[in-house]
């Protein structure tokens, strides 16, 4: 992934702007969505789920977590109902027990300067209440969640967005996540990848390999500046 990277020719030189995405990347959230996946699943008379299996289910927003917690069989109105009361629910306990991972906080000051965002693809408005609730929402310049636009990652309608936003070309922009999910979508979009290690789906990241991986957020400032010797401005 990035072994060989003293011996190549600075390949994020050109970066100038970095799209975060939010769960397993930023915060350590899997606790809270795993409790109200389980009360969600107890109120509709099933039984609560390993707290590992749901955090398999993290990723591709609400209603895919619920409709996949809930299982096959499920109707469309069960579905609904499930989910509705699990946003409920969320709301008043997405900060019981969620708290950045270790170095997020140190990460985000080193890059502090270089323009960024979140896209995630969990409901805009949480979003950015955990953002605001943990002391990080005045690094993003922008904020975006899976209820922003039609579709979610990995489709890359939100990069598409960003990149206007911020005036960038892909190779300018790298999108730091933690899933397979967001590989595919900075390699739909064109851009960087940057994966850390520790997130709640590294397990397939063998499989879909990003540009870059990292073990904690503090090593990405290293590797943007390490091109300082390149002409860069950021």
């Amino acid at each position: 992934m990035h072994a060989n990277q003293n011996s190549e020719p600075a390949p994020f030189a050109d970066v100038r702007a970095l799209i975060f995405d939010l769960d397993g990347t930023l915060i350590d959230s899997g606790a809270d969505l795993a409790l109200s996946v389980n009360a969600t699943l107890k109120e509709m008379g099933h039984s609560p789920l390993p707290h590992d299996q749901i955090f398999g289910f993290v990723g591709q927003g609400a209603s895919r977590l619920i409709e996949q917690a809930l299982g096959p069989g499920t109707t469309r109105d069960q579905c609904e109902q499930g989910l509705g009361f699990f946003l409920s629910y969320y709301r008043a306990h997405m900060l019981d027990n969620t708290v950045t991972y270790p170095g997020v906080r140190e990460g985000l000051a080193a890059l502090d300067g270089m323009p960024m965002a979140v896209l995630t693809n969990k409901p805009v408005r949480f979003s950015r209440q955990i953002l605001e609730g943990l002391g990080l929402a005045s690094y993003f310049r922008y904020i975006y969640g899976g209820n922003s636009f039609e579709t979610k990652k990995p489709n890359p309608a939100g990069m598409g967005v960003l990149l206007r936003d911020f005036g960038a070309a892909p190779k300018q922009a790298m999108l730091v996540g933690d899933s397979e999910i967001d590989v595919q979508t900075a390699r739909n979009a064109g851009t960087w990848c940057c994966c850390v290690t520790y997130g709640l789906g590294s397990t397939k990241l063998a499989s879909y390999p990003p540009d870059l991986l990292v073990n904690s957020l503090t090593e990405l400032a290293e590797h943007l500046d390490r091109q300082a010797a390149q002409p860069r401005r950021r």
